[in-house]
């Protein structure tokens, strides 16, 4: 089957056997394949609360939810967190020091990192992508090369909606005929990506619905991705982080709305008209009602155009006066007063339901609240949701660089430095170092090199009798062994180019006083 865009070759080795397919965690549509080619229908369906039932559904609920001013909020915050864009600094750097590679490979993979962010524009739209991540849940980019001279590596890398793109995998099945299980192998995988997106066309009342997919089969390392990792009860769909808030979301806005209507709806103190209607009959006595209305209600309206004041009495709302009929029974008309809302300003439902929008967005409430300000104490006054955002951070950065890892891949495969294979070994041995803007990070790191310290000082006395240095250094300042060595070579480098102190001159002796001659003055003769 011939694909769009290219591909690059694997070494051929037979899948392990098992019972169960493979857990991607990617998202994509697995097919069951017979002979290699996948059938003419296939899609997904979900639903989630009625407000989703599809994946473009989905993403399109959470961009909506991302201009809520307070999910926005809570969006920049993380994005500023975890993105910090600094003139002196990069925004991220590769570390290869857990690697054995040389230093000229190191040297070029340094290089590819730096195509790579080049690529991305990282300095000017890192913010923008990270966040894109975020939100959807995804972002996927299609790596264009120039097929004249491939050994050039990524020419180009272009966004592409999530909407429109779907990644395809076919299963095959396989029947070991020893034991007559059946073991499941990937035949195929690739991507579909239809202009128009994907759409549900039919549906049964099962609740799958069938999707004919059309479109550009695209090969699959063509396709850069990179995904959340979070995926739904069934495991067939990818979820943003913020899909569990939709549901505090929504319990926000409708309390919201529904104070708002309650204190239009209560506040003023109206009056209640009962009207005697007697023994009239129904339309004579409605028509009466009407006519009482008409003669007995004022409505002044402010004319802001012209500024006159004036008695209009064309419009009536059932908000200021209520009109009721009333028949004998010893009751003839009157007028009562409905008070106004006694709980107006009673806002703890809202206030409790905004507080759980913010707890399911991971982010700590004293960030939220605009009149807590910010302080730089001592990290043991620094909060747990503090440290739990700090951590989910740090997650949230792993998963993105996901990003950085498939862009290396394909760009050290193209020019040649080294195959997947040496690619795949050292690849859980790179690390990415992000520009740091966490205060409350700084503070702890720093209080607890002070506490080792003070604890350093309070053994000092007793270091060669009672503990050995080396259980010092291992146990209280928690140095490895390679930081211990690394330690003791620094210090005897450091002792071998420290100059000598030199002799401070002994200051010079001051000279002898010099004799003084007085001279007399001449006696008077």
């Amino acid at each position: 089957m011939q694909l769009f865009g290219f591909e690059i070759k694997r070494k051929d080795e037979d899948d392990l056997k098992s019972f169960v397919e493979k857990d991607e965690s990617d998202g994509a549509v697995n097919v069951t394949s017979s002979g290699g080619t996948a059938g003419g229908s296939y899609g997904m369906y979900v639903d989630l609360e009625g407000s989703a039932r599809s994946e473009a559904e989905l993403i399109a609920k959470y961009r909506s939810m991302e201009q809520h001013h307070e999910v926005q909020k809570a969006i920049e915050d993380i994005v500023n967190e975890a993105i910090v864009v600094d003139d002196d600094n990069k925004v991220v750097e590769i570390v290869l020091d857990d690697t054995d590679l040389s230093a000229n490979i190191k040297k070029r993979i340094t290089e590819e990192f730096d195509k790579a962010l080049e690529l991305l524009d990282f300095s000017n739209k890192g913010y923008d992508i990270f966040q894109r991540f975020y939100v959807d849940g995804r972002v996927k980019y299609h790596a264009i090369i120039d097929e004249k001279s491939v050994k050039e590596g990524i020419q180009e890398l272009r966004y592409v909606d999530p909407r429109k793109l779907r990644k395809i995998r076919e299963i095959k099945n396989k029947k070991d005929t020893a034991t007559d299980a059946v073991t499941k192998v990937t035949a195929n995988e690739y991507y579909i990506f239809n202009d128009k997106g994907f759409n549900n066309k039919t549906s049964t009342s099962m609740g799958v619905t069938d999707t004919s997919i059309k479109g550009v089969r695209i090969a699959k390392d063509s396709i850069i991705e990179v995904t959340s990792g979070v995926m739904n009860e069934t495991n067939t769909l990818i979820l943003s982080h913020l899909h569990r808030a939709i549901k505090p979301l929504n319990q926000l806005k409708m309390l919201e709305d529904a104070a708002v209507i309650y204190r239009i709806s209560r506040a003023p103190e109206r009056r209640i008209f009962y009207i005697d209607v007697g023994d009239l009959p129904k339309a004579k006595a409605e028509q009466y009602l009407r006519d009482m209305m008409v003669k007995h209600k004022n409505r002044l309206v402010y004319d802001a155009s012209t500024g006159e004041v004036k008695d209009d009495r064309k419009f009536m709302t059932m908000l200021e006066d209520f009109w009721l009929p009333r028949r004998g029974d010893g009751k003839s008309t009157e007028i009562t007063t409905l008070p106004g809302g006694a709980s107006l300003g009673e806002m703890d439902d809202v206030l409790y339901f905004q507080k759980n929008l913010y707890k399911s967005l991971n982010v700590p409430l004293t960030r939220m609240e605009s009149e807590t300000g910010f302080s730089l104490g001592r990290s043991s006054e620094i909060s747990r949701d503090e440290v739990k955002f700090s951590k989910f951070i740090r997650r949230l950065r792993a998963r993105f660089s996901m990003l950085f890892d498939e862009v290396l891949e394909k760009q050290l495969v193209l020019k040649n430095v080294m195959t997947i294979e040496e690619w795949q070994e050292i690849k859980n041995k790179v690390r990415y170092n992000f520009q740091e803007d966490n205060h409350f990070e700084e503070l702890k790191q720093s209080e607890i090199l002070a506490s080792r310290l003070q604890t350093l000082d309070a053994i000092s006395n007793y270091t060669g009798d009672y503990f050995s240095k080396e259980w010092v250094r291992k146990n209280i300042l928690l140095m490895s062994d390679e930081d211990i060595e690394d330690m003791r070579k620094q210090m005897e480098e450091e002792q071998e180019t420290e100059p000598d102190d030199e002799m401070v001159d002994e200051p010079a002796a001051p000279p002898p006083p010099q004799p003084v001659t007085i001279v007399e003055p001449p006696k008077p003769a």
